[in-house]
């Protein structure tokens, strides 16, 4: 029986983790795979802690198992470090080529292949959305935690600085390095008179991602997440991968690694499923209309 490692740096008890997992055995059983009758999965989850993923990586890795499967740069980035020789299939890994996992999109090489996010080029369009959404916005609020991985958080900053030029938009930069932090950021963003917030993903908002959509509603600001999960748990709106197509695809990989394809001859897919969802409920709570234009286009709408 062919044994697969799962490698997350969140929480085993996380909804975003919950919906990945529950769509890669989706995927898995498509292709005829049944978890504990014809294939096993070792499950390791860094509960928020990115310290720990080089300890877990190595948990696989002595393992000898025959693919590994992770959600996270990071995460992959501590598999590749571990082993150049068990495949490795990414699921959602940010920069994959500029972080040095591929030698290139097309041609891997090595270990490593599955499929990278697009988190850093989707923040245009997310900050189009919310202009489109609140009327006359000027100023929004970027709220982002630099200390989670400084390389890729200040790419994503400044890839939304970009498009805040494009848009006439001027951005106030929020950080955040601890879960103590946050009421002071939302108390800096009224001070500044910030009329929309943009939360980049990152260890740090995704673990306090509950509290994040508590304040954004308290302080009636209309907020932009960067998962759907936001969203049903209050949030306003979010525009993003989705994560269980992401998820069922690394599937995919799998079956064709076991079946004797070598990953490094496998190209890196980029998503091409995007969502676009709308909480008209907290809308209505924090007092904004949102406008038939913008509805039209929502995939989703909560009410």
């Amino acid at each position: 029986m062919p044994t697969i490692g799962f490698l997350s740096e969140g929480f085993s008890s996380s909804a975003i983790d919950a919906v990945r997992i529950v769509a890669f055995r989706q995927g898995l059983r498509e292709l005829g795979y049944s978890e504990g009758k014809n294939i096993s999965v070792e499950y390791r989850f860094a509960e928020g802690k990115r310290e720990r993923l080089p300890e877990l990586a190595a948990q696989l890795v002595r393992l000898k198992l025959d693919v590994l499967v992770t959600y996270g740069t990071v995460g992959t980035v501590a598999l590749k470090k571990a082993t150049a020789t068990i495949p490795i299939v990414m699921a959602g890994s940010a920069d994959p080529l500029g972080r040095g996992l591929v030698a290139s999109i097309a041609r891997p090489g090595g270990n490593v292949t599955g499929l990278s996010s697009v988190s850093a080029e989707l923040s245009g369009k997310r900050l189009e959305l919310l202009k489109e959404t609140v009327s006359r916005l000027n100023r929004v609020g970027v709220l982002w935690s630099p200390s989670s991985d400084y390389q890729l958080s200040s790419a994503n900053f400044k890839d939304t600085e970009t498009a805040a030029r494009l848009l006439s938009v001027h951005i106030e930069s929020l950080e955040v390095r601890s879960p103590s932090e946050f009421d002071s950021a939302f108390k800096t963003a009224t001070d500044r008179a910030i009329q929309g917030m943009l939360t980049m993903q990152s260890p740090l908002t995704t673990t306090h991602g509950k509290r994040i959509v508590e304040l954004a509603a308290k302080n009636r600001l209309p907020t932009m997440f960067g998962q759907a999960v936001y969203v049903e748990a209050g949030g306003l709106m979010s525009y993003a991968a989705n994560l269980a197509d992401v998820a069922r695809r690394a599937a995919v990989y799998v079956d064709k690694i076991l079946k004797g394809a070598k990953p490094g001859d496998l190209p890196v897919e980029q998503p091409t499923k995007f969502e676009f969802v709308i909480n008209l409920k907290t809308a209505k709570q924090i007092g904004l209309t949102i406008p038939p234009n913008v509805l039209a286009r929502a995939d989703r709408v909560i009410k």
